[in-house]
C-alpha cells in the first residue's frame, strides 16, 4: 500500500514496483475512478496506464457514484482475484478513509433518502460551508476531527449518513480492525516541504496546458454531484460562474491543493504501520518490500 500527499510521485512508485513484481495496480483513489474527471484527479498518463494494468481507474461514471463501503467491497474482491495470479499486488492512493477502508473495513453505510442530499446542498449553497461543519462536530466530533472540512462531498457524505441513522458517522468503521487474507505493506512517500509545494504548483500549471479547464466546462451541467464537489473543480466552477478570474481560479486550486496536502500527510503520519521513504529511494523501498514479505 503505498500513500502520501498528492504530486509526491505516488504512481511512478506503484508503476516500477508493479513491474518487479510483475502484477497489477489497483488505484485507491476517490475521485480517479470517475471516466468524465481525468486531468484534475491527475490520472497516469495514458502512457503509463500502457506499462501496468490498473484497476478502479475511470471504472465509475459520475452518475453512478460509488462510496467508501461500495469501494471496500469491489476492491476486497478485485484483490481476490489478483492474488489467484499473482503473490502481490500494489495498492496506491491518497483517499485516507479508502486506504482505512481497504486495509481495516469498513461497515456497510446506511442508505439515504436523495431528498436529504438535496436539503444539505442546498443548505452548502446559502448558509455556507461553516454552518455544515459545526453541524457535523456537533453530530459527530470524532469525524469532524480527521475530515477534510473544505471537502464539501465529505461533509455532506457524513451529515447525511448521520441524520438518517442518528449515529455518528463515525461509528460505521469497524471496531475491530478486519483481518484480511493477505499481508498489507505500508509504504509512505514525502519530501521536503517547499519541494511538495514546487510540485504541486507545477502539476497545477501542467493541469491547465493539458485542458483542465475545457474539462471543468464539459461538467457544469453536473456540478451539483457530489463527485465534483473536488479540488481543482469547484474552483473553475466558481470561475465560469464570474465569481473569480482564470488567474485568481488557478492560484486558488494550488492553495487548496497545499491544503489538501497537509491534511493527508497529518492522516497518514497517525499510522505507525507506515515505513516512510522519499520517492528517489527505490532501492531501499524494494528492499524494504523483499524483507517485509
Amino acid at each position: 500500500m503505498i500513500v502520501g500527499p498528492t504530486a509526491v510521485g505516488k504512481t511512478k512508485l506503484a508503476i516500477q514496483l508493479a513491474q518487479a513484481f510483475g502484477t497489477e495496480i489497483v488505484s485507491v483513489d476517490s475521485r480517479q475512478c470517475y471516466r468524465e474527471m481525468s486531468i484534475g484527479t491527475a490520472v497516469p498518463h495514458p502512457d503509463e496506464l500502457a506499462l501496468v494494468p490498473h484497476h478502479f481507474i475511470h471504472s465509475h461514471s459520475i452518475h453512478s457514484e460509488m462510496n467508501v463501503s461500495d469501494f471496500e467491497k469491489q476492491a476486497t474482491l478485485t484483490l481476490s482475484q489478483l492474488f489467484q495470479q499473482h503473490a502481490v499486488a500494489i495498492a496506491v492512493g491518497g483517499s485516507g478513509l479508502y486506504v482505512r477502508a481497504l486495509c481495516e473495513g469498513f461497515d456497510e453505510l446506511p442508505t439515504v433518502d436523495f431528498s436529504l442530499r438535496q436539503v444539505l446542498n442546498e443548505r452548502l449553497q446559502w448558509e455556507g460551508m461553516e454552518a455544515l461543519q459545526q453541524q457535523l462536530k456537533q453530530l459527530d466530533p470524532v469525524y469532524y476531527q480527521e475530515v477534510d472540512l473544505q471537502n464539501p462531498q465529505r461533509i455532506i457524505r457524513a451529515l447525511e449518513v448521520c441524520l438518517a441513522s442518528n449515529k455518528p458517522f463515525s461509528s460505521f468503521r469497524k471496531s475491530v480492525v478486519q483481518t484480511r487474507p493477505f499481508k498489507i505493506i505500508k509504504i509512505g512517500l514525502n519530501v521536503d516541504r517547499t519541494l511538495l509545494y514546487q510540485r504541486i504548483e507545477h502539476r497545477v500549471d501542467q493541469m491547465v496546458l493539458d485542458g483542465l479547464v475545457n474539462e471543468v466546462e464539459q461538467l457544469i451541467p453536473f456540478k451539483n454531484l457530489n463527485s465534483l464537489h473536488t479540488v481543482g473543480y469547484t474552483e473553475l466552477f466558481d470561475y465560469f460562474a464570474e465569481k473569480y478570474s482564470l488567474e485568481q481560479a488557478i492560484q486558488v486550486i494550488k492553495q487548496h491543493t497545499r491544503r489538501f496536502a497537509k491534511r493527508q500527510l497529518t492522516w497518514f503520519r497517525k499510522d505507525p504501520a507506515i515505513e516512510w521513504f522519499q520517492p528517489h529511494q527505490y532501492d531501499e523501498i524494494f528492499k524494504y518490500i523483499v524483507s517485509s514479505l
